[in-house]
């Protein structure tokens, strides 16, 4: 297949551009490289030295003999662009990862909120009106997060993507009927999640537009495969307080002898994904993609749930870590408990990687060999949900809340 990946630059997006590009398929990036610019705003980096695209894809056509092709394109703001690109290369099917993807960063300010609502809401917008205008059936296949659901115990197990209901008629009979899982997000990033399943709800309804919408746990891991085949392959990996995911940021912390940070009791249960499952299943899905005229196809992307403190127990105990208790700059539930189904994934034959200790020592050694990298006071995660938390975040990454723990 000819292939699109927009945000093919990205934390998912390179690994995946290389697991579709190595087993055979025609890779093309569409990326406006914003997620480095936004490393410069910040004044981070990633733990891992991350080279140039150009210089990427140099390396990986050196390595493998395969060629991946970049385009510098702003899916949000060059609509005309995008259209003109997709009329000329009418890639068989399109991966979205082209969106802002960090709650924290969406919740740092008004004008983060309104970057992430304006870049992720229009790149999707953007994309699905200019695939309908030129009369383009590819399969889309966008990353979506469990962060729409929401974390709030139910107690019953979430469904992939669709809720049976009943509902009472005039006449007094029940109807049936399934509607997508009632959202319920949890920062503004989440929420333009939840507006992305409304317009592809639309689109397939209206257009025909054959879309699987992807909702993917937290994020874990360093390697894959192909990252393997060189230095210069390595995929990035973020430590700080915005875009570092959890597990990871445990790691690292573990392994720079940093206290590992829990925010407020540590209850709240995420789902989990290593990151070489992470490509395996765009790759699954893509290869069973929905009818023209069916509804929006739904995966949940995860492979288990853990809760954040044991987390950090396991983490504590496999390198003799400390654990700092901390506020809590997000507005949620202390504890929750999260049931999710993943069923269609397995029945296709995904293999979960779980959390076994071999694959977390193997992050804490990337995360060792480049600890030089790290900047300490990066690490904490100061970006509040409302102004009144504000005043009780921990700014002070070496200060004596930390320093007195143990």
């Amino acid at each position: 297949m000819k292939i699109a990946v927009l945000g093919g630059d990205g934390f998912v997006g390179w690994p995946t551009s290389l697991h579709l590009s190595a087993r055979g398929h025609e890779v093309h990036i569409v990326d406006n490289l914003s997620r480095r610019w936004i490393d410069t705003e910040l004044g981070v980096q990633s733990l891992t030295p991350m080279d140039s695209i150009q210089e990427r894809t140099r390396i990986w056509h050196q390595e493998t003999g395969r060629r991946i092709h970049f385009h510098l394109i702003d899916l949000a703001r060059d609509y005309d662009v995008l259209k003109s690109w997709l009329a000329e290369h009418r890639p068989d099917a399109i991966v979205h990862f082209a969106e802002q993807r960090a709650a924290p960063y969406s919740m740092k300010s008004d004008r983060h909120k309104n970057y992430t609502v304006n870049n992720n809401v229009n790149a999707t917008h953007n994309l699905l009106n200019a695939m309908t205008e030129i009369g383009l059936d590819a399969h889309l296949v966008h990353l979506g997060t469990m962060g729409v659901y929401g974390y709030s115990s139910v107690g019953a197990a979430i469904p992939e993507g669709y809720l049976p209901v009943g509902i009472e008629t005039l006449s007094g009979e029940t109807a049936s009927q399934e509607i997508l899982y009632p959202t319920n997000p949890g920062s503004i990033y989440h929420m333009t999640k939840s507006l992305d399943q409304l317009l592809f709800q639309f689109y397939a309804k209206n257009d025909g537009v054959r879309i699987t919408d992807l909702h993917q746990g937290i994020v874990w891991g360093t390697h894959t495969e192909e990252t393997k085949l060189h230095a210069q392959l390595i995929n990035r990996f973020d430590y700080d307080g915005d875009y570092g995911t959890v597990l990871n940021r445990f790691l690292i912390q573990a392994a720079i002898g940093y206290p590992l940070t829990v925010h407020g009791t540590g209850g709240q249960t995420r789902a989990f994904i290593h990151i070489q499952d992470s490509v395996r299943c765009v790759e699954i899905a893509l290869n069973n993609p929905p009818k023209r005229g069916d509804r929006v196809e739904i995966f949940n992307q995860m492979t288990e749930t853990h809760r954040v403190r044991d987390l950090a127990e396991l983490i504590a105990r496999m390198t003799g870590a400390k654990v700092a208790y901390l506020p809590n700059p997000r507005k949620e539930a202390a504890e929750n408990d999260l049931v999710v189904r993943n069923d269609k994934f397995l029945s296709l034959g995904l293999n979960p990687i779980t959390l076994e200790e071999g694959l977390l020592a193997e992050v804490v050694d990337v995360a060792k060999k480049f600890d030089y990298r790290v900047d300490r006071s990066r690490i904490p995660a100061v970006s509040a949900w409302t102004k009144d938390i504000e005043p009780t975040i921990e700014r002070d990454p070496e200060g004596k809340r930390l320093k007195s723990v143990g």
